[in-house]
């Protein structure tokens, strides 16, 4: 029998006085993108308008941003990474970020005072690959532990970056605590999207990199006559990248804020089991998470992201892996006049659930409840291309992970 998409209204106890968002405010998102547009790679990324897929599916319009177009490393994460390197760096030399371009952090100055530095990491590789460019392009050092079922192809482009990688023996959340251990041994610093108690700052920064993504969608959604979204769906795997997106649009519209819907892998779906507990704590999802989204595979959360997205997110969805493979097919065979979107197990899945809200009967109470219909203009978020060349093959040619 087809495993079935699982969801929940957000009915968590609110309290928006426990997180400021300041830190996620278009003043404060404004500095990460100045940052990350001082690097000579720099380009905006894509959104595309699905105008044709909109009208198929009855909806007002689907805008899609691209991030297989970031820094040329086929994935959103370096955004994140980058900042938070940044902004370390940037602590160490008692100066604010916006006077800290890229040319500075390269300077023979900068080099002088605060010597060689290595960034550690654990991931499953598009936040590997990230922190190991960054390091590169800051001539600095990195050490990245992937967990055990990932990607070699995805391994090989983290080494091709000058990172010390490896693929451990351990689920995702195991190799953050490996590489904790390894930096608190050899005097590194971790660059992870998880927060702790003690470890907030780092996650802080990360989620703050990726508001580059949603800054960015804005400034493109007004480019196409369209001042706000009504409907937001964002992918979790800790929730680094939804709380800083979410936390940038709550900011910018406030008690306008668009429609939110939390998308997670059903076999990690640590924010939903939390939506579903009602209580306002974060659940954990141990063990293997053998999911086809390898980026969304995590089962703690963080607690910051955790904070922006329970007082202001509307609904939290856990997905098979069949939504994820159906999303990837649908946005790489796109209907005439569309463009083409190739999109990654973790990027295409909130394509395939809008997909499948809006065509499947079963679904028809979710359809509802979000009141997606001809005025609803959605925007998504594919964070990956086809990270994994092999596997995508797969899906999109040979139809694996069909309903």
């Amino acid at each position: 029998m087809k495993e079935k998409i699982n969801w929940k209204v957000n009915t968590l106890p609110h309290n928006k006085e426990e997180i400021d968002l300041e830190f996620l405010s278009e003043k404060e998102i404004s500095k990460a993108r100045d940052f990350h547009a001082s690097f000579p790679q720099y380009k905006e990324t894509p959104l595309v308008a699905l105008d044709k897929l909109s009208e198929y599916l009855g909806l007002g319009g689907i805008y899609i941003k691209d991030e297989s177009y970031r820094f040329g490393l086929n994935a959103f994460k370096v955004l994140g990474g980058s900042f938070a390197m940044a902004q370390y760096m940037a602590q160490r030399l008692g100066k604010d970020i916006s006077e800290l371009p890229y040319e500075k952090l390269i300077s023979d100055e900068v080099r002088k005072e605060l010597g060689d530095i290595t960034f550690v990491t654990a991931t499953d590789g598009n936040h590997g690959r990230g922190v190991a460019w960054t390091a590169n392009k800051l001539r600095q050092k990195s050490v990245v532990y992937m967990p055990k079922g990932s990607s070699l192809t995805r391994l090989e482009n983290i080494r091709k970056e000058g990172a010390d990688a490896s693929i451990t023996d351990m689920n995702y959340d195991e190799a953050v605590r490996l590489a904790a251990k390894y930096a608190d041994e050899h005097n590194g610093v971790v660059i992870q999207d998880t927060a702790w108690d003690g470890y907030e700052d780092i996650p802080a920064w990360i989620m703050e990199g990726y508001g580059t993504m949603g800054l960015e969608a804005l400034n493109q959604l007004r480019s196409y006559g369209v001042e706000r979204p009504t409907h937001i769906f964002l992918q979790a795997g800790v929730g680094s990248l939804a709380g800083g997106v979410q936390g940038f649009f709550a900011s910018v519209f406030e008690e306008e804020c668009p429609k939110t819907t939390i998308v997670e892998a059903s076999e990690a779906a640590c924010l939903y089991k939390s939506a579903v507990a009602n209580d306002g704590n974060l659940r954990v999802v141990d063990g293997d998470m053998p999911t086809i989204m390898a980026g969304l595979a995590c089962g703690e959360g963080n607690t910051i992201g955790w904070k922006v997205l329970k007082n202001y997110s509307s609904l939290f969805v856990s997905c098979p892996d069949y939504v994820a493979a159906n999303g990837m097919r649908v946005l790489g065979n796109p209907m005439k006049d569309d463009t083409k979107v190739v999109s990654g197990e973790s990027g295409a899945v909130t394509l395939g659930l809008i997909y499948e809200i809006m065509t499947n009967p079963e679904y028809k109470e979710l359809k509802d409840t979000l009141e997606l219909d001809e005025n609803s203009k959605v925007l998504l978020f594919s964070t990956e291309g086809d990270t994994d060349p092999d596997k995508y093959k797969k899906i999109v040619w040979e139809g694996e992970y069909g309903k």
